[in-house]
């Protein structure tokens, strides 16, 4: 079954899963043999697209390097109702046996290690449709005011082989990728990268767009519309970066206004995380018939150019109302979920944890740290603590919807203990550096981050990302005398607190077990930042 939140701001599928694991899970979610042999270099997809029917026709030459000599079997995926029509290699029609989604081709050239090959994978058919993207995937085909086709990809949980023939699994990104996709001569397509040229026939146009870039494989899309473009130049970190826009015709004069956030944004992030990590191939924002997602140097966009989430602020501060929603989430995703990608979606974290909090640094950078800090923590009245942040490995199955809200309250306390925003912000940049264009796992940011911050930061790791429990802080006051502990952590947990008592600031460290501190004077006033993610109990 679908899990759809009341304020949703996820832009992926969740989904609850039963403890039962079925083949299909662990051919999706696991580096099968026949994945493990290989590694995918290129990319090149043409597709055709054809509104009236909702169908598509195409072809994916992948190219990819041999790790391993001896292997006679290659795995793609491609789910039904997409049928795989052909596959070639050096001239040869090569059979395939399939299981669901998972499609083993019977290789027969020798595949000597070291070697590059190239194989060719035709497919047609009739993608499944979007049923409330971009949560629930697939494809789109809507229209706009003026009757022309309106048209978007938008597939993260649910998976690109939804309408194209690829390796989907997130631990091995495409090195590069060309796209030609053909649509009809009145209608625009916008996909990932530069555009390097158009083709035209008396009935379509062929837009080849190209991406210079490692990209995963969900963030390769679609989007198809009467579009109109304009751009800007910004003068970022690396050099000048070019900056576009592609929005409805109809749209363009509210999207010069709206869209004079995405300079805001880039100045924001490019401080706080460095470089945007995609000078080569473009930032592009571009109107889609839905709410946005995170597709790399292709950002969607559909906050009906009105600040907020769809005009609400999440956090009902107030603070949320101060930035678009989607300009910021979104394309705080090209530093985490495109520039950093985890390897296994169980660790998707990484992704929606960083880019949640993001929000906040973005709010901290242009309007002050109060307001950020009063912005992550109104977010937390959205945190249900009903199953642990990690997911599940090797069966692609995420976990709770909390690695936003709770994920950005995780970060924002770790913060709040090192005290040190210069370190902080090191440490963020940090980690786009070491993990540059790379897939990485949580136990590699976790220790990247402890040996950043000199901190042991796996107790912290522990509790809020594999428990539903949130620290309880439980103190007694008697006369000059406080008594405290830790309750509801795992054993080891002993997060530090500042905390004000009579006026002064305080550090301690609670655990697990009672301590005490005597202060020279009666005890009348303790007050705990509220910048910690804990509860507390007065006993």
């Amino acid at each position: 079954m679908r899990l759809l939140f009341t304020l949703v701001f996820s832009f992926i599928t969740l989904s609850v899963f039963s403890q039962e694991v079925t083949r299909q899970d662990s051919l999706r979610g696991s580096i099968t043999p026949q994945r493990a042999w290989w590694d995918l270099v290129h990319y090149d997809l043409s597709v055709t697209v054809m509104p009236e029917s909702k169908s598509l026709i195409g072809t994916n030459i992948m190219t990819y390097r041999v790790l391993e000599e001896g292997v006679t079997e290659l795995q793609i995926d491609l789910q039904a109702p997409m049928e795989l029509t052909a596959v070639m290699q050096d001239g040869h029609s090569l059979d395939v046996r399939s299981e669901g989604a998972a499609h083993f081709i019977q290789l027969e050239d020798p595949q000597p290690e070291g070697t590059i090959k190239s194989i060719s994978l035709s497919f047609e058919g009739k993608p499944q449709i979007a049923v409330n993207p971009p949560w629930d995937g697939g494809i789109t085909w809507q229209q706009d005011t003026n009757g022309k086709h309106f048209i978007a990809s938008s597939n993260q949980g649910i998976g690109s082989s939804v309408w194209w023939p690829n390796r989907d699994h997130p631990a091995d990104e495409v090195d590069s990728l060309d796209m030609h996709v053909t649509v009809p001569k009145d209608l625009v397509d916008v996909s990932n990268g530069r555009l390097v040229g158009i083709d035209s026939t008396a009935s379509s146009k062929t837009y080849h767009w190209a991406v210079r870039n490692p990209i995963n494989n969900y963030g390769v899309n679609l989007n198809i519309g009467d579009y109109v473009n304009f751009s800007e130049v910004y003068k970022g970190e690396k050099g000048p970066l070019d900056m576009s826009y592609w929005v409805l015709r109809e749209d363009e004069e509210k999207a010069r206004a709206q869209f004079t956030q995405a300079p805001m944004m880039m100045e924001a992030f490019e401080h706080w995380f460095g470089p945007y990590p995609f000078y080569e191939d473009s930032f592009k924002l571009v109107q889609a018939p839905y709410l946005g997602m995170e597709h790399q140097s292709s950002v969607t966009y559909g906050n009906k150019f009105a600040n907020g989430y769809l005009g609400r602020d999440l956090s009902g501060t107030g603070q949320g109302l101060k930035f678009d929603f989607i300009i910021i989430h979104e394309s705080g995703h090209e530093w985490f979920a495109n520039n950093i990608t985890n390897k296994d979606v169980a660790d998707m974290w990484i992704h929606e944890s960083f880019t949640n909090y993001s929000e906040n640094l973005y709010l901290d950078y242009h309007f002050g740290k109060d307001a950020a800090s009063e912005y992550v923590i109104g977010l937390r009245k959205n945190i249900r603590n009903d199953r642990p942040i990690i997911g599940t490995y090797d069966v692609n199955r995420s976990g709770s919807g909390d690695m936003y809200y709770k994920g950005a309250n995780m970060l924002h306390t770790i913060r709040t203990i090192v005290d040190n925003d210069e370190l902080w912000r090191e440490t963020l940049r940090g980690l786009n550096k070491e993990f540059y264009h790379k897939t990485t796992t949580s136990a590699m940011v976790e220790d990247f981050m402890s040996r950043k911050l000199n901190k042991n930061l796996a107790p912290i790791f522990d509790q809020y990302l594999r428990t539903v429990n949130i620290p309880t802080f439980e103190y007694k006051v008697n006369k000059k005398k406080l008594s405290y502990r830790y309750t509801n952590v795992i054993s080891d947990f002993s997060m530090p607190l500042s905390i004000t008592i009579n006026g002064k600031t305080k550090s301690i460290k609670p655990t697990d077990q009672w301590q005490e501190l005597k202060m020279p004077k009666k005890i009348n006033d303790l007050s705990i930042p509220a910048d910690f993610y804990i509860h507390t109990r007065k006993r």
